[in-house]
């Protein structure tokens, strides 16, 4: 039996390998789906999670690796109904197209944003590069984070990106 803090709250998983992905344990065990497979080598980022605060690959990290640290999911970063100011600009945008690399995306957008509340473009492709979208919807992302950034000024320390 293994103990997992995921978005806020204590999960636990039982007959799970040890070297299991946590990307795996995230989808199959838990139902969190919002991570996505994409590569399986950690190369196209759609398995962003947030591991203590910081941008990983769920496909290349074994669940054994992740006991103790707090881990956030796409699913954590709206506090119920209410979306991320990065999410709402995600929307406001018209980011998504086919949708399936976003949650990576976000995951980054969101750690970029929470390290540097107001990134040059340099700093956005910077953070951004690891993350690839087949649809090419480059450009609206970093709209939306330059977007998330401003609103943000009016909401330092109320919000957690």
């Amino acid at each position: 039996m293994m103990r997992l803090q995921i978005n806020g709250k204590e999960l636990t998983i039982d007959g799970v390998a040890d070297d299991t992905p946590l990307l795996w344990v995230l989808r199959d065990e838990l139902n969190l789906v919002g991570t996505k497979f994409g590569c399986g080598i950690a190369q196209c980022g759609a398995c962003t999670v947030h591991l203590d605060g910081q941008p990983v690959r769920s496909c290349q990290i074994p669940v054994s690796a992740v006991s103790g640290l707090k881990i956030t999911t796409v699913e954590g970063l709206a506090k119920g109904e209410q979306l991320s100011t990065l999410q709402q600009a995600w929307i406001d945008h018209d980011v998504a197209q086919c949708g399936y690399c976003q949650s990576g995306q976000l995951m980054s957008a969101t750690a970029l944003l929470a390290a540097t509340p107001d990134p040059t473009d340099a700093q956005i492709d910077s953070a951004m590069a690891g993350n690839i979208c087949r649809c090419g919807t480059y450009g609206r992302i970093k709209k939306a984070i330059k977007a998330a950034a401003q609103a943000g000024k009016g909401q330092a320390g109320k919000e957690k990106a």
